[in-house]
């Protein structure tokens, strides 16, 4: 999800102002671990007093873990922006939308899936598995197989398990160094291709499935 930083020390509105706290508790996240940052750090950077903190996200284990859900959570928007065209275009664009969105916030991106600071925190794991819930509905919807209800268990884990190589392709473009953006667009974009066209029907059918019955809406 995209995070905009408003201007400091402005008359905002309710939601202004707490998405002002919000995109300054992104960047500080990001730059540090989970201890080295406090409430009265973020509410400096906001410009804030710490009580208005404390008022829209109540704790800082609280706002931190809506910092998490924020850079893992894929936003409906995001559907809705997709091309209507084949699926190939589709494939496309969504690949580009998520490369655009961790490049754009690739520290605290990279902090939250990581979950730097929080050694295995529970509340976390939660966060993070919510996040792979939604990601794997939303690309169902978004390669044109969420009307498949027979397979439904099926599709959304192997299109977690995609979820899965999509973060770690990119860590290691972001973090490693190992690729370049133009190397994961095409290794995501291939991939995913393959699972939908190939892999999918395949498996299916492997099951005991209906051949074609997984046939995404808009394949070329």
């Amino acid at each position: 999800m995209i995070v905009e930083t408003a201007p400091r020390r402005r008359r905002l509105e309710p939601d202004a102002r707490r998405g002002q706290i919000l995109a300054c508790a992104v960047r500080l996240f990001g730059e540090r671990a989970y201890p080295d940052v406090s409430t009265t750090d973020i509410a400096r950077e906001a410009g804030v007093a710490r009580g208005l903190v404390n008022h829209y996200f109540g704790t800082k284990k609280e706002l931190y873990l809506e910092v998490v859900r924020v850079m893992v959570t894929i936003p409906e928007v995001a559907l809705e922006r997709l091309p209507k065209g084949d699926l190939r275009s589709r494939v496309d664009a969504s690949v580009s939308w998520f490369l655009d969105v961790v490049s754009r916030h690739s520290t605290s991106w990279l902090a939250a899936v990581t979950a730097r600071g929080m050694g295995g925190d529970a509340d976390v794991e939660r966060v993070l598995a919510e996040a792979e819930e939604v990601a794997a509905d939303r690309m169902l919807v978004a390669v044109g197989l969420a009307d498949q209800a027979e397979h439904r268990e099926e599709l959304r884990g192997m299109v977690r398990a995609y979820g899965g190589l999509a973060t770690s392709t990119a860590r290691e473009w972001l973090q490693r160094g190992a690729l370049t953006r133009a190397q994961v667009h095409v290794l995501l974009t291939i991939t995913l291709l393959a699972i939908v066209e190939q892999v999918i029907p395949e498996a299916i059918v492997s099951a005991g499935g209906q051949a074609g019955a997984t046939e995404p809406a808009g394949a070329s």
